[in-house]
């Protein structure tokens, strides 16, 4: 198609993977990135099989085999009384059925991962420091202003845009588009600490998820099962914008107070919590705009209760690439990727919402909810999912 480079702005998990992939196709790539560095805190992720089959596809399945926790099974526990609901396979039974494995990885040991394989790459131009201010289309390329934190503007020329720069994206008010996110009513709590130090209970390879009302706690291992990843997410009124605040203990802590003793023992052991606010927004119509587009949460924002968020966007980075091998044109790759997109990620955030009711529902609703669930057998809950685990770009 052209010989100039595709701008990413943004180096998350989006856009190092959607620059690798394209690099990968012997495409120019140019990647800005408004952080001085790529520097995040301590945050576990879930890849499942429908996005490590990807990140394997570009390489770096020995990279991530070595930082990557394979789980056992995931244990669905009341919160009350700590009685286990039910179970579903995940470790080898996931890799034989799907063809790839569920992965917990901490986000920085995948960002790491990928900003190395990034950086090995020739056709790859990596600038921090430059956050998109200006889009200027014109009939053969598009030209994009960039500006750094004392105000320097640089103007930069190339073959199409695709906006990688998260929730509360620059790059969708750049194609008329600056609608905000809404607050969904909810608050996520998350921390980690030495996994010598959690509970027993705590200290399985496995993906721990715990219902109550108007809350819900997940924990699983990461690094090798040296650190626990925890998150609580409990419903709220307050709300403030950005990834990470500081939370006071105190009140995480009362939030379950009522809960089964396991669970305020290791909440007791954590010496210092990160909140952010969680915001949501339905897919963006008009993601697409002749040579620019929106991937990752800049287009579809996916709450946490279904961990998909990572996945759908690593799953962007292979729909775009392939759209973009198999048109003439960068603007009709663009605008078949945008409805290729549109329906899965439409249906993924529905029943990420719709999970989140359902964790947070209250007696007597959650009385039939743990029936159902005791009722269940762990190969039909993962027969449930199998329309993401089983996708393959």
């Amino acid at each position: 198609m052209t010989d100039r480079p595709f701008i990413i702005a943004g180096a998350g998990i989006a856009g190092l993977t959607l620059a690798l992939t394209l690099a990968r196709q012997n495409r120019a790539v140019m990647l800005i990135e408004k952080r001085s560095r790529i520097d995040e805190l301590g945050a576990g992720l879930q890849i499942s099989p429908n996005a490590s089959r990807i990140l394997i596809g570009l390489g770096l399945g020995p990279a991530l085999s070595r930082v990557a926790g394979k789980p056992d099974e995931l244990i669905v526990r009341n919160g009350k009384n700590g009685t286990t609901l039910t179970r579903m396979a995940q470790g080898q039974s996931m890799r034989q059925a799907y063809g790839a494995p569920y992965w917990h990885i901490h986000r920085a040991d995948l960002q790491t991962a990928l900003l190395d394989a990034v950086r090995s790459e020739p056709g790859i131009q990596l600038s921090f420091g430059r956050a998109i201010a200006g889009l200027q289309q014109t009939a053969t390329g598009i030209r994009i202003e960039t500006e750094t934190a004392n105000g320097t503007r640089t103007t930069l020329e190339g073959a199409a845009l695709i906006g990688a720069d998260g929730l509360w994206t620059r790059t969708a008010a750049l194609l008329g588009d600056a609608s905000e996110p809404r607050f969904t009513g909810y608050t996520a709590w998350r921390a980690t600490i030495p996994m010598d130090q959690a509970p027993d209970l705590f200290r399985a390879n496995a993906t721990g998820l715990w219902l109550g009302p108007k809350s819900h706690l997940v924990h699983y291992p990461l690094r090798g099962g040296r650190v626990l990843n925890i998150v609580a997410i409990v419903s709220d009124r307050n709300a403030e914008p950005g990834w990470s605040r500081p939370g006071d203990k105190q009140s995480c802590e009362a939030r379950f107070n009522h809960w089964a003793q396991p669970v305020r023992d290791l909440l007791s052991t954590v010496p210092e919590w990160h909140i952010w606010s969680l915001y949501d927004r339905p897919p963006r119509p008009n993601a697409a705009r002749g040579r620019a587009t929106l991937i990752g949460d800049a287009f579809h924002p996916v709450l946490p209760f279904l961990a998909q968020g990572a996945a759908m966007a690593i799953e962007d980075t292979a729909i775009l690439a392939a759209a973009l091998s198999s048109h003439d044109t960068i603007e009709t790759a663009f605008k078949s990727y945008v409805a290729n997109r549109a329906q899965r990620t439409g249906r993924v955030q529905r029943e990420a919402r719709f999970n989140g009711q359902i964790y947070h529902m209250s007696a007597p609703l959650s009385w039939a909810r743990n029936l159902k669930l005791r009722n269940s057998s762990p190969t039909s809950l993962a027969q449930r999912y199998d329309w993401i685990y089983g996708f393959t770009a």
